[in-house]
C-alpha cells in the first residue's frame, strides 16, 4: 500500500529511540528501537487506527531502516512490520541480522512498562 498522493504528505521524524510519523501535523504512529552495540533492534511499530490502510507503517519503517543505515547500524527485525518491509526491500539485506532467542528476550524487556 502507498499513501494517498492527493492528501497531506506524511512526515517522519527521528526521536530518541523511535521514529514518528505524522499527517497534517497529527501524530499517526511510531516505530521503536533500541541500539545494542552495532545493532539497531526494532521491536515495535504502531499506527493509530484512524490512519491505518494508507501505507504509513511502510513509509515509517523504510525511513527508520534508512536511518539505521545512515547511523552505521545493523538491523534486527524483532517487530513483524519491520520484517515485512525488509522482505520488500532487499537493499537492506547486507545490514540485516537474524533475530536470535537472546535478542528477542532482550527486546521484550524494552516493551515492559517502566522500561
Amino acid at each position: 500500500m502507498t499513501s494517498d498522493p492527493t492528501g497531506p504528505q506524511p512526515t517522519v521524524h527521528a526521536e530518541e529511540q523511535k521514529y514518528t510519523i505524522a499527517v497534517a501535523g497529527k501524530a499517526a504512529g511510531f516505530a521503536e528501537f533500541a541500539d545494542r552495540g552495532d545493532q539497531r533492534v526494532f521491536y515495535r511499530t504502531v499506527v493509530d487506527p484512524e490512519f491505518r490502510g494508507r501505507g504509513l507503517a511502510s513509509i515509517l519503517v523504510k525511513k527508520a531502516l534508512e536511518g539505521a543505515r545512515d547511523d552505521g547500524k545493523r538491523i534486527v527485525p524483532v517487530c513483524s512490520m519491520v520484517s515485512t518491509v525488509l522482505k520488500r526491500h532487499p537493499e537492506f539485506d547486507d545490514i540485516t541480522d537474524p533475530v536470535t532467542a537472546e535478542v528477542d528476550a532482550w527486546a521484550k524487556t524494552k516493551t515492559q512498562p517502566g522500561t
